[in-house]
């Protein structure tokens, strides 16, 4: 078995997965748009909006979508969690989170488990952990 995460956006997947794949050094596997056919009724504009996309890096897969506006709901409850086994790798994609719109829930820092670990809410609606691997000296 395996599970995959799906991240909804308000219309902004394409750009958040563009991003994430140059972020975690992956690709995006696969795009379907509303316009290509869609078992939802597709609002005027929609047809190019992402009604399924596939991110494959580092071993994961992530899906995502943009859910039209009367599905949409503000994604809460849940983080994604990304470790890395190096500091500077997860202090910078804390950083590339945080930028441009992202706020920062807790400060990159030493915690009991980690040399590194901090929670950011990126621009795009989505909460990550990032923790790089080993426990803090």
């Amino acid at each position: 078995m395996r599970i995959h995460p799906y991240l909804a956006f308000p219309g902004t997947c394409e750009e958040a997965f563009t991003f994430y794949a140059e972020l975690f050094s992956g690709f995006v596997t696969g795009i379907n748009r509303y316009g290509e056919g869609s078992p939802f009724p597709v609002p005027d504009g929609w047809g190019e909006k992402i009604i399924h996309a596939e991110l494959a890096a580092g071993g994961i897969v992530i899906y995502g979508s943009d859910h039209v506006p009367d599905m949409f709901e503000t994604p809460q409850g849940f983080s994604l969690s990304w470790n890395v086994t190096d500091f500077d790798a997860g202090k910078s994609a804390f950083d590339a989170l945080a930028a441009n719109g992202g706020s920062v829930v807790m400060p990159f820092s030493e915690v009991p488990w980690s040399v590194g670990y901090g929670m950011v809410k990126d621009r795009f609606g989505i909460t990550w952990q990032i923790n790089v691997d080993g426990p803090a000296d």
